[in-house]
Order: structure tokens, then sequence, then C-alpha cells
């Protein structure tokens, strides 16, 4: 990126900054006076009794949300193993950058434009630099906790999210195309879809499509903005013949069971209090990724004569990914038959549809993140049961045939939006400032090219 671009990014970032706390400093925290006047949702005594606080709720969210935060170094090192030598220091740094560059996006509009209320294609830009984000609960998202603490909590969210395709175009992307992408993806595509989903007016939200932690949101719109970013920035050099494998696979198991760690938070979070919601998502949180790693490793037990580390891995993760827009709507048992299906799913379109296809995802993003994600929110159509969650609805199983159709609806136009988008974005930021390394920089590998360092072994 040249130069004076660098520095007029900088000046508009100070710029907004600078109106955020000035808007800020008229109206400090003014959701203290409007939210706590509101009567509670469920189990108020009298209309007129105002929001409340709960400490444990409280204390679970705050943990919860730096289990969130654990998945994005997680996920560094669950990519960066399986990277060539020579790149793993960019995995690492992609990941972390995306850490600062989007919280401090959330902080300025993402957030706003994500969920304050709004029928339009985003929220409002009501709550930009947090204004009117306070201490004190906000009916509409979190009753019993502080409105700033739900806004850091979908921060994580938000940041993992496009940390996330990071492994489809992995080697092969410049730092500089790299940024810009990230941002005007985050603000074109994650926000509008968040607010569609969860967001007060999101017409997806109204039309009853269940996403309890992400499904939808997270890895379907990530999983095929990756396979579109897989497809037109084109094969790593050295790919189109022979499968490059990974470097350290100790790293990848690290970041699978940082990852598995922290997505209880992820998932038992989304509960937003210590109650029954959040036990059971918890439980099959764990019950899917148990399931579908062992249902990965007989495969390849099968097909391939020998479990392998990294196949177990794979099934792990997928097995979170199909469970998370389910987690907190269906049963433990459900949860087994979604964690053995993802694997089968997943293992066929890793091994079956892209070497067939001939698509380079790097890392297998849309294999596991996308398609894991469209079964889980279909699965949720099926085996959701009010049972488990009364705010829920029953799915196909349970005598609601309406809900797997809602599903699908969201699936599909998330699928096609998240596409669409992202390939404008990609293309734009391609046509300006060319999205691939030059082949002599692909060839000395990213950590030299992009950031002047190489990690802890001997250049390739």
């Amino acid at each position: 990126m040249k130069r004076w671009m660098v520095v007029v990014v900088l000046l508009l970032s100070i710029a907004l900054v600078g109106v955020a706390i000035a808007e800020e400093a008229k109206a400090p925290l003014e959701s203290a006076t409007e939210t706590q006047a509101a009567p509670i949702a469920q189990g108020a005594q009298t209309p007129e009794a105002p929001l409340k606080i709960d400490p444990g709720d409280t204390a679970w969210l705050l943990i919860s949300t730096a289990l969130v935060m654990l998945m994005t170094p997680g996920l560094a090192f669950f990519y960066g193993g399986m990277v060539g030598r020579k790149n793993v220091l960019g995995i690492l740094m992609q990941c972390f950058i995306l850490l600062c560059a989007i919280s401090v996006q959330w902080v300025l509009y993402g957030y706003s434009l994500s969920f304050a209320p709004g029928k339009g294609f985003w929220g409002s830009l009501e709550w930009a630099g947090l204004k009117g984000v306070g201490f004190a609960p906000y009916k509409d998202y979190a009753a019993t906790i502080p409105h700033q603490l739900f806004m850091m909590f979908q921060a994580m969210f938000a940041i993992i999210t496009p940390a996330l395709m990071i492994g489809a175009f992995a080697e092969r992307m410049k730092f500089s195309a790299f940024m810009v992408f990230m941002i005007l993806w985050a603000t074109f595509v994650y926000d509008p879809v968040a607010h569609w989903v969860w967001g007060v007016g999101g017409w997806l939200k109204d039309l009853g499509a269940l996403d309890f932690a992400g499904g939808t949101v997270v890895h379907i719109n990530a999983g095929i903005a990756a396979f579109m970013a897989a497809i037109f920035i084109g094969k790593r050099k050295g790919a189109e013949n022979k499968s490059i494998l990974p470097h350290n696979l100790p790293f990848t198991i690290l970041g699978t069971a940082l990852l598995w760690f922290g997505w209880f938070g992820f998932n038992a979070g989304s509960a937003l209090g210590a109650n029954e919601v959040a036990v059971n998502a918890f439980v099959v949180t764990n019950t899917a990724a148990a399931a579908a790693g062992l249902a990965w490793a007989i495969l390849d037990w099968i097909f391939h004569e020998k479990p392998t580390v990294l196949g177990t891995a794979t099934g792990a993760v997928a097995g979170l990914v199909a469970i998370t827009p389910a987690a907190g709507f269906v049963s433990a048992m459900s949860a087994i038959v979604i964690g053995i299906f993802v694997s089968i799913f997943s293992y066929i379109a890793v091994t079956v549809v892209k070497p067939k296809f001939g698509y380079d995802d790097a890392l297998d993003v849309f294999g596991v993140h996308c398609i894991g994600g469209i079964w889980g929110a279909l699965a949720t159509g099926l085996f959701a049961s009010k049972a488990i969650n009364p705010a829920g609805t029953d799915g196909l199983f349970f005598g609601n045939p309406k809900l797997l159709l809602i599903q699908a609806i969201a699936v599909g136009v998330t699928i096609v939006y998240s596409f669409v988008v992202s390939l404008i974005i990609y293309k734009i930021v391609d046509v300006i400032m060319k999205a691939r390394v030059p082949e002599k920089d692909e060839n000395l590998g990213l950590d030299l090219t992009q950031h002047h360092e190489n990690a802890y072994t001997m250049i390739e």
C-alpha cells in the first residue's frame, strides 16, 4: 500500500475517534437513564420494576468474553501449524492484527451497525463510538448484565469471524490488501448479517430464524467468503501438483485445544446468563465436538487405513461449528447425531469435492466452516425443542416443519449475499492494490517479505 494511503487511513481513523469522543462527552452513558426505567422481560414482580444487574450472570459473561477472545490466538496456532514454516508468522500476524483492528472498528461503528435498533440494511449509527452504551442493562439484549459487557462479548465474535477466512487464502495475500479487505468485509458483510439475524429489527430474526451462537452469522458467512477468496486469488505455487503438508502438527493440536476450550464461552456464553440454557449449551458443545472428532477418526481409519491426528482435530472443530447455531435449542442426544453427520459431510467436502473441482482452499475453511455451518443451521430446524429452551421454537422432528424452511431461507440468503458482496470487495481491492503477493515473495514466504521476520526454524 502506498504510504500516502496509510496516512489517509490513519487520519480518517483519528477523525472518527475524535468525533466519537466529542459525542460521548456530550451525553456520557446515556443508556443509564433510559434502560433502567424499562421493565424486566421475564420474572418481574411489577411492570415498573427496573432492570437489575445480576452478579452471577455478569461474572459468567466476563469469563465467556475472555474465553472467546482466546479463540482467535487459538485459531492462529490451529492454522499456523498447517502452513509451511516460512509462512507461520504471517498467519499469526493476520490473526493478531484482526484482534486489534476489528476491536477498534467495533467500538467506532461496528457494534452500532450490527446491534443498534433499526429495520434497515444495518442498525443505525445511534451507538457509534459507544454513545449511549453504558453500564446499565439493555432490555432488548441483556437484561441482567451491563450493556457494555454485551457489546464486548459480541466484539469477540466480530473478531474471529473474518479470522476464519485466513485459512482459505493462506500463504498468498499481501498484508496491506488483507487489512483493507478485512475492514471492508467486517463493515459490509459481517455487520449487516449480524443485524439481520440478531439485531432488533433484523428481518431474519423477525422471520423466526434461530442462530444461537453464530452458525449463520459466523461460520456460513465467513466460510462462503473464504471459498470466494480461494477461487479468485488462485492456487498456491506448488499446490497444482501435490498437497502441501502441515509443518507443525503439535501447533495445530494446541490450537484445537484452545478453540475447544474457548468454544464453551462462545456457545454457553450466548445464553447471556449463568442459567439452564448455558448449562445445556456447555454439554452439547462438548458432546458434538467429541462425536465429530471420533467420527472423523473412524472415517480416516476406514478410507485411509490409519486414524490421523489432523483428521481428528479437524473433525472436532467441525463438530464445534455444527453445534454452534443449535447449542441453546437441542439435547445431548441430538448433539451426537449433529456431530457424526457433520464429520461425514465435511469429510466428503474436503476429500472428494475439493479435489474434484480443484480449488485451493488451503486449510479447508469452506469444507469445515461453511459446510458445517450449513448443516448446523439446518439441523437446528430439525432438532430444536422448546423442552430444552422455551424461548426457542420446535423443529421438524418435534412437529414444526416451518422452522426448517426458515432456517433454509437464512442459509440461502447468507450464502448469496456474503459470496456476492465479498467478491465485489475483493475485486475492488485487487484492482486498486493487487491482492496477491508477487511470485518471488510467495517463494520466499510471507514471514520475510511481508513482516521482515522469520520464525523458529530456518527459511525453506
